[in-house]
């Protein structure tokens, strides 16, 4: 017997499981000790979350060219890093009523570094203005840094492009 067409839009759908896998993925690729030595990425609680965001941009990007398919994905992938993030600050001593407005801020920084590093990934775009602004924080590291930086990005981003969905959530960034 055939599913009416009401029966087919309103039907409970079971969400995928949060993919534990691909974010442990993230923040080891972010943690990755040249991004800090050959990059000059700051190693402060800084300089950790823009890395972490930096890759997790990367990664929603590579989800949002899946279009629907990467759609759910993409936003269980957003509440990780929510909850990891919440976890830290409270690991900090950040109580309840100030967390709400770090996470805010966090995930307005995210959406940020997405715009700002689709753009500088684009052929003739300014990813290492991108890095500077978002990476750095304006600060002015060296040159050969920033472009270690930006090299690492590229291949990450063109490595994630490369990547099966099955491979992605299995952690398997390059």
């Amino acid at each position: 017997m055939s599913m009416s067409i009401v029966q087919r839009l309103f039907r409970r759908r079971e969400a995928s499981p949060p993919p534990h896998a691909l974010y442990a993925a993230i923040v080891a690729e972010a943690r990755r000790p040249d991004w800090y030595r050959d990059g000059a990425v700051p190693d402060t609680l800084d300089g950790r979350f823009d890395m972490v965001a930096a890759v997790m941009a990367l990664v929603l990007l590579r989800l949002d060219r899946e279009g629907e398919a990467g759609r759910e994905p993409a936003a269980r992938l957003a509440e990780l890093f929510v909850t990891d993030m919440d976890g830290q600050l409270r690991e900090r001593g950040i109580g309840d009523i100030v967390v709400g407005k770090h996470i805010g801020r966090m995930m307005s920084a995210l959406g940020g570094r997405l715009g700002a590093y689709r753009d500088g990934l684009q052929p003739g775009g300014d990813l290492e203005g991108a890095l500077r602004r978002n990476l750095y924080r304006g600060a002015e590291p060296p040159n050969a840094a920033v472009a270690h930086a930006a090299a690492r990005m590229r291949a990450l981003a063109a490595g994630l492009g490369d990547r099966a969905l099955g491979a992605l959530f299995a952690g398997d960034l390059s």
